[in-house]
């Protein structure tokens, strides 16, 4: 079966219009990214951008995993897990980084909110964890000693 010319380039222009349809749908899907949240430099203003004007309480709903003593700052394993309902998000953040804000996670409806991440701490510092569900914002933190710099050395 011989394909004519005509045939085939308009072939290859479905296939271009299908691709570029693909390519600009996960832009649709993504949530909003909080530019202004991870370029902030200290927690204060991290929180406040990710988060304005929603107030925090402390919970034991919210588990975090990490350890107590991080050997290398560069890679530390990272666990937060809640059984709260209706869970929009869940942000981690080390304090004394550069940028504060390390990981901020969304969570469609009916999502199981158990995060597992590497995070690079520059130096001791503690690690907060920010759980969004039913409108309120759910904290747990967690000193996090750093033996060998992670950030930059």
């Amino acid at each position: 079966m011989t394909t004519s010319r005509r045939k085939f380039i308009k072939g290859i222009g479905s296939g271009f219009a299908y691709l570029s349809l693909i390519g600009t749908y996960p832009r649709l899907l993504w949530a909003k990214w909080h530019t202004e949240a991870f370029q902030s430099e200290n927690y204060e203003d991290a929180l406040s951008a990710r988060y304005p004007g929603m107030k925090i309480e402390d919970s034991k709903a919210v588990k975090l995993k990490a350890p107590k003593i991080a050997e290398k700052g560069s890679m530390v394993s990272v666990g937060v897990k809640t059984e709260l309902p209706n869970v929009k998000s869940i942000s981690l953040f080390v304090k004394k980084n550069p940028t504060p804000l390390s990981a901020s996670f969304n969570f469609f409806d009916g999502s199981i909110p158990d995060v597992k991440i590497r995070l690079r701490f520059g130096e001791t510092s503690d690690l907060v964890a920010i759980v969004e569900s039913g409108g309120k914002l759910h904290r747990v933190e967690q000193l996090v000693k750093v033996t060998i710099g992670g950030c930059g050395g």
